[in-house]
């Protein structure tokens, strides 16, 4: 199943990987000269696989996250040539079917990464025709867990729960939150990058408190820009504490503009927990779609 050219015109196979990684070590998901992250991890193991067979993989992925930011449900795609694709079989010494590879695949890349490791293949699939782990995408989640004076403080979950020094109101929380939903201009949430819309579509993002007391935000959207998601958490948080009143969110989205009102959540309280994609008949044009409302901005 060739999807594909690659850089010396070889044919590839796409294949779908499913990650989960604790972020707490990590320097976030890209690729960085002197730093330990989340690609440049898998794609050094990807090479210890290979070799020098074919041009080095590269990962593409649904959504980079930041420094300290966890996945259960991350996805990527990698392109593979026929000549590695072999590799992952070469004792049987035949060119195994794609779906076997897969499986030696997934099977090698933990492998390498040990028993004590913190970031982890749950899944490795043959990607259906049209599939972009990055531009198919049409929707990603994302969790915050924060406790608060009421909430039980576990440290062995200190890793991926923010403790918050006050007693937050989460009915207001909630309130504030579902006020935000739908197609708007989110730069106010976003840092700013040159060139890239802060237009999103928030398509849910609630707060709940969990038996334990732990507060736990929920949040969905098409995309999201640098930060939006631990922006969003923040400002809720002032709103928690009585800081801000809830519709005080709308007014700040509103001004478009940055502001001190609120700080920005910390990282480890994040985990993108899923990542949504259409049926395998509109893969291909989603990430059509995708690519020219991006180029477009």
């Amino acid at each position: 199943m060739s999807t594909g050219v690659n850089v010396v015109d070889e044919p590839t196979v796409r294949f779908r990987l499913d990650i989960a990684y604790d972020g707490t070590a990590f320097s976030g998901w890209t690729r960085q000269p002197d730093l330990r992250t989340v690609q440049g991890n898998l794609e050094q193991a990807l090479k210890t696989v290979f070799g020098r067979v074919g041009p080095p993989p590269q990962l593409t992925v649904a959504g980079r996250t930041d420094a300290g930011v966890h996945a259960l449900g991350q996805v990527a795609h990698v392109d593979l040539t026929e000549r590695q694709i072999a590799v992952l079989q070469r004792r049987r010494g035949n060119l195994p079917p794609a779906t076997d590879a897969a499986s030696t695949l997934r099977r090698r890349l933990n492998g390498i990464a040990g028993l004590e490791t913190d970031v982890y293949i749950s899944a490795v699939s043959i990607a259906p025709p049209g599939f972009d782990a990055r531009f198919s995408a049409i929707w990603r989640r994302y969790e915050y867990r924060v406790s608060d004076n009421l909430g039980l403080r576990d440290p062995l979950s200190r890793n991926r729960t923010v403790w918050y020094p006050a007693t937050l109101d989460v009915s207001s929380m909630d309130a504030a939150a579902s006020a935000l939903v739908g197609l708007h201009d989110f730069g106010t949430f976003c840092k700013p990058r040159e060139g890239a819309t802060t237009i999103r579509t928030l398509q849910d993002f609630r707060w709940s408190r969990l038996p334990d007391g732990v507060l736990l935000a929920s949040v969905q959207a098409d995309a999201f820009c640098h930060s939006m998601v631990r922006a969003l958490v923040g400002a809720s948080i002032s709103v928690g504490e009585g800081k801000l009143d809830p519709s005080q969110l709308i007014v700040l989205r509103d001004r478009l503009e940055r502001t001190s009102d609120f700080r920005v959540a910390p990282a480890r309280g994040l985990t993108l927990m899923q990542v949504g994609y259409p049926e395998d008949a509109g893969l291909a044009l989603r990430a059509e779609q995708t690519r020219a409302r991006r180029a477009s901005v």
